[in-house]
This record gives C-alpha cells, sequence and structure tokens, in this order.
C-alpha cells in the first residue's frame, strides 16, 4: 500500500486525513458530487498534506488507439489548469471507473484499463508532476496499479465500503455535502425520451409547430410576440408544476412529464431556440421559481426526441445555469456538458460550462439578468441578450485576475439603421449537421428546409449573424 496523506480542505478548516487507496476510493463521489460511471477522473493534490485542488473528468474512450492521445491532453489540462487556479500540483490522484458488462468480472476490466492507467501516468510524469496513487474502480471493488504488495492489495481486489458507514462520509454529511447518485442517473433525468409511442407523439408535435413557427420568427413583429407567448406559456407550465402533489424523487420526473403536454412542450422548445427568449428565461435562476424551472428545462430537455436532438442545447443549458445559480455545480456540469454534446457550438454553454469549471461566481450573470428583468427589457431585446452574453463573459474573465486564460468571445453588437439580428430559428429535422447513413431516410418539414437554413445563416438585412449563441 502506498502511505499517504490527503485533506480535504485549505488550512484553517476542519480536515480529514484519507490513508490509503480504500479512503480515496470512498471520497471520490464525495469529491465529484456523484459516482462517476465509464469515467477516468484525475484529481490535482497540492502541499505536503496532499490537500484536493483541481479535478477533471471525462468518459473512457471505447477504443485503445485513442488513450495516448487523451492521455497527453488530460495530463496537459490538470496540471496547466492547476497552475491558473491554484499553482502547479505536487502530485496527482488518478481514478478509472468502469464496471464490467455482466457485474462480475471487474479484475478482467482492471486489466484492460491498466494500459490506459499506465498511460496517464506516463503523462503526468513527462510533467514533472508524480501519480501518487491509480486505481480502478469496478463491480463494487477497488485495485491499485501502483501497489506491488498483494497483502494489501491483491489480484481479487478489495471491496469496496458501503456507502454512508465510513469517516468520510460521515464528515460529508456533517457538512452538507450530498451525492447525488451515478453519473448516469443524472444523464439520464436529461436524455430524450426512448418509449416508442411518446416519441411519435413528441415528434408529431415539433413537425407540426415547426412550419408555423418559422415565418414568424423571421418577421419583426411577429418574433416579439413569440418571445411573449413562449415565456407566458412556460410561466404558466411551472406554475403547473409547482402546484403539483409533491411526488417521491424516484418518480418526481415521471409526474412532471405528464403535465405537460406535446404540443405546449414543442411549443416551448422551439421558442427558445430564439437567443433573446432563452436569455429573458434564464432570468427564473434563483428563489422559489428557480426548481420549478429547472424541472420544466429537465422536462423540456427529455422532450427533444429524434432528429431534434440539437434544439435540446437550450432546456439543458437553461439547466445547467439553474443548477449552477442554486449552488449545484454537479448538476450543472452535467446538464452543460449533455448541451455541448448536443450541440458543439452552443456558445453559451460554452461559456457557462468555463466559468462552472474555473469555479467562479455567478452573481455577476445573476445581477445582470435581475436588472434585465427590473427593467422590463422586451423594449430592448437585442441589448438584454448582448447583456447576458456579456456578463458570462465577464465572469469567465474575472478570473484572469487570479491567472485564469479568459475565453474571448466576439460580443454582439447593434446594427445600423436599427436592424435587428436573426432569430435562431428551429432547425427542421433535415437540417442537423450529421448526413445521413447511406440508404437511410429522414423526415423533412416540408417547404421550410431551405427557409430554415437561409436565416440560420443570415440575419436581416441582409448582415451575417453568429451561428450559435
Amino acid at each position: 500500500m502506498n502511505k499517504h496523506h490527503e485533506s480535504t480542505g485549505p488550512a484553517g478548516e476542519q480536515q480529514i486525513t484519507l490513508r490509503g487507496p480504500a479512503d480515496l476510493a470512498d471520497a471520490l463521489p464525495y469529491l465529484m458530487g456523484f459516482y462517476p460511471n465509464d469515467s477516468v477522473v484525475m484529481v490535482a493534490l497540492h502541499g505536503s498534506q496532499g490537500r484536493f485542488g483541481g479535478r477533471l473528468r471525462l468518459g473512457i474512450p471505447q477504443a485503445p488507439g485513442e488513450w495516448g492521445p487523451v492521455a497527453d491532453q488530460l495530463a496537459e489540462c490538470l496540471v496547466s489548469g492547476s497552475e491558473r487556479r491554484e499553482g502547479r500540483p505536487d502530485a496527482i490522484v488518478i481514478f478509472l471507473c468502469q464496471d464490467s458488462p455482466d457485474g462480475a468480472s471487474g479484475r478482467l476490466t482492471m486489466e484492460r484499463l491498466r494500459p490506459f492507467a499506465q498511460r496517464l501516468r506516463t503523462a503526468c510524469g513527462a510533467l514533472d508532476v508524480p501519480v501518487l496513487e491509480a486505481l480502478c474502480l469496478s463491480d463494487g471493488r477497488y485495485w491499485s496499479y501502483c501497489c506491488p504488495d498483494a497483502r494489501c492489495c491483491p489480484d481479487r481486489g478489495n471491496p469496496l465500503a458501503m456507502p454512508g458507514t465510513t469517516v468520510m462520509a460521515a464528515a460529508a454529511t456533517y457538512a452538507g455535502v450530498h451525492v447525488r447518485g451515478t453519473l448516469r442517473d443524472m444523464e439520464a433525468r436529461l436524455r430524450p425520451w426512448r418509449t416508442p409511442a411518446a416519441v411519435r407523439a413528441q415528434e408529431k408535435a415539433l413537425d407540426t409547430a415547426g412550419p408555423a413557427l418559422l415565418p414568424r420568427l423571421l418577421d419583426e413583429r411577429a418574433r416579439r410576440e413569440v418571445t411573449e407567448e413562449t415565456l407566458r406559456l412556460a410561466r404558466r407550465l411551472m406554475d403547473r408544476i409547482e402546484d403539483a402533489q409533491p411526488a417521491p424523487p424516484a418518480l418526481a420526473d415521471a409526474g412532471d412529464d405528464q403535465l405537460i403536454g406535446s404540443d405546449e412542450a414543442a411549443a416551448v422548445i422551439l421558442g427558445l431556440q430564439d437567443r433573446e427568449t432563452r436569455d429573458k428565461a434564464a432570468a427564473w435562476m434563483e428563489g422559489p421559481e428557480a426548481q420549478s424551472a429547472l424541472r420544466l428545462w429537465r422536462t423540456l430537455a427529455r422532450r427533444c426526441v429524434g432528429p431534434y436532438g440539437e434544439h435540446a442545447a437550450a432546456p439543458l443549458t437553461l439547466a445547467g445555469w439553474v443548477s449552477w445559480s442554486t449552488g449545484d455545480e454537479p448538476g450543472a456540469r452535467v446538464a452543460l456538458s449533455l448541451a455541448l454534446r448536443a450541440d458543439p457550438d452552443y456558445t453559451f454553454a460554452q461559456l457557462l460550462h468555463r466559468a462552472c469549471n474555473e469555479g467562479l461566481d455567478p452573481e455577476a450573470l445573476r445581477r445582470c439578468l435581475r436588472e434585465a428583468a427590473d427593467a422590463d427589457a422586451f423594449a430592448d431585446e437585442e441589448h438584454a441578450s448582448a447583456e447576458a452574453v456579456e456578463a458570462v463573459q465577464a465572469t469567465v474573465e474575472s478570473g484572469a485576475g487570479r491567472g485564469a486564460t479568459p475565453l474571448h468571445v466576439r460580443k454582439v453588437r447593434a446594427l445600423p439603421d436599427g436592424g435587428r439580428r436573426r432569430a435562431r430559428a428551429p432547425r427542421p429535422p433535415g437540417g442537423e449537421r450529421r448526413k445521413a447513413s447511406p440508404g437511410s431516410t429522414r423526415p423533412r418539414v416540408p417547404a421550410a428546409g431551405r427557409r430554415t437554413r437561409d436565416a440560420r445563416r443570415y440575419g436581416r438585412r441582409g448582415s451575417r449573424a453568429r451561428r450559435h449563441d
């Protein structure tokens, strides 16, 4: 066993000393806020006592050929990110978390991942940062890749402690730290429906609403009406969710799904593709309405079914923003990561994800959104949208004062002669970036596809506009 001590907080705060692989394995879900499935997790350690610093999580690449480049990138990202925030790490701890397909072959999983663990150790060593411990967690057991002593680290592995039975669990409970289940469970709350009948009904509603909404988004006056209609409907749905009989946690999402009709969900999902509408909806971020808003955004994300998966970027980003604003950083990271999977170029999600991962304070954006709401921003939607994006940008750049590298994003500027930038028009299913496989068919929205593509490329009055917000 590699004996070492890590404290959970900086000097002056209550600290817990972790001794060896067993304590490290037990601490992982409390460090992350959830149990990371199918993930590589790297944690920086600082100082002589090994204080926990920055942490990084990524899904384990399926192809072994990707392990080398991924290992180099992860090591570089963790070390450089730590240097910007807390200084160069003195050591790193690695976790590889993946259950076997049958739930009984954890040792085989550990051996299969051994080359990845070694590649990660080599990548950290190349940056002159040693790996203090590298663990594999699989099927309720853990193995150390660093300890050669079979007396404490046998081939069969060691069982993980039962949840809630350790000193770390007691300390976390006392400190108010909660583990939100597994990463897979958290993502499942936000992923699109899979039940065929429900998927067909929701896809039909989206197919019907899209062609009717697109011409209105391309018209100046009608687009403002769409914004007001979308926000009024979203508010009614939030009130409906809030007034519903509370359900047990395991049934809460299903209960929310039953409260919202397919046509209602389609109208709000498509309306949120307009960035000004989305930014106004982001003002529901604190107080009692934050939780009903979060439940609504989760529900709408689950309704972005089939070829409408890319539309989930808007509700997922709002879910991530509300989670971050209310102090749920693990939930925010999960939602924002899924938003970027749905649309990797979605600027608002990029900015929020970066700011959340930098550990910055969301108050700058909250303040901006409060001021916009108090000033009744319907009279100047472009200004409100620009302020929302610039507030996140300012939040990210505020980290530069602590050594962080700012994320540069072109800011919104007013168009000449009172012109307006384009709405982010709803994409028809046929407008996705991915090409259909040979011989496959893809549903299309009649007569609207070309206009939708043109709307995405050009703003009003022929001006080029940013493609994603």
